[in-house]
């Protein structure tokens, strides 16, 4: 199958996320203790706690702090309490933008997150608005010039949904939430190590901008990225720059 060209938004991304290795401590830190709140502190029964743990190792967060946090969530120590809060809009050219909080201040968030939307050409749109352009799964995506006949036999015996092959050569995978780690493991014992690995809202469609409207939406999405409470920031823009 044909798909979108995304390896320049991903190394973008990726890009962005090494600059603020402080913000991904934070960011790692509340999903740590999120998940191991919501299923308990094992992480052997609770796999949203793992996949929390793996984001540690790749920020290379301490594992002392990975379970101080751990212990924090699971009331054997005193810690903030957070909530997990999702909000969706609209960008420029009307793509769709969904937005993954977690605060402890509901209030706080959303006057920052309307605020940034507006201020930077966007709109905040009520629940439901924009989440149905997107798929909940599992994906995996490998850099150009990856053995994709070795990726789709792998994948696919491993439980994957699907596997595309990117206009940029980039190839990915997707699965069902809950088949991601197993995929993920079985294409890692094989030594194929994906660029980007992670249980994502994937934009089913995409709405392509270019020149002024796409430094605009960048900028759009680099202040709501950097936001305090923000989580994850997903979208459907392809951006040519």
């Amino acid at each position: 199958m044909a798909g979108h060209s995304k390896w320049a938004n991903i190394q973008h991304r990726k890009g962005r996320q090494d600059e603020k290795r402080g913000k991904a401590w934070t960011r790692v830190i509340r999903e740590i203790m999120v998940a191991a709140r919501q299923g308990g502190g094992d992480p052997a029964a609770n796999p949203r706690l793992r996949l929390a743990i793996d984001k540690a190792k790749a920020v290379n967060l301490p594992a002392d702090t990975v379970k101080r946090n751990i212990d924090k969530a699971t009331g054997n120590l005193e810690g903030v309490q957070y909530e997990e809060i999702r909000y969706e809009g609209y960008g420029i050219g009307g793509a769709a933008i969904i937005v993954d909080c977690m605060t402890d201040n509901r209030v706080r968030t959303v006057a920052e997150v309307r605020h940034a939307f507006s201020k930077h050409g966007g709109n905040l749109g009520t629940e439901g608005s924009v989440a149905f352009q997107f798929k909940h799964c599992g994906q995996l995506v490998f850099a150009p010039g990856t053995d994709e006949d070795k990726v789709m036999e792998l994948a696919l015996e491993a439980g994957a949904e699907d596997v595309i092959g990117d206009d940029d050569g980039a190839i990915e995978v997707l699965s069902a939430p809950a088949d991601f780690e197993a995929v993920k493991n079985a294409l890692e014992a094989a030594g194929l190590r994906p660029e980007l690995a992670e249980v994502t809202m994937r934009a089913e469609n995409t709405v392509a901008l270019t020149g002024e409207d796409a430094q605009r939406m960048r900028r759009l999405l680099d202040v709501i990225e950097d936001l305090d409470d923000v989580q994850d920031v997903y979208h459907n823009a392809e951006i040519e720059e």
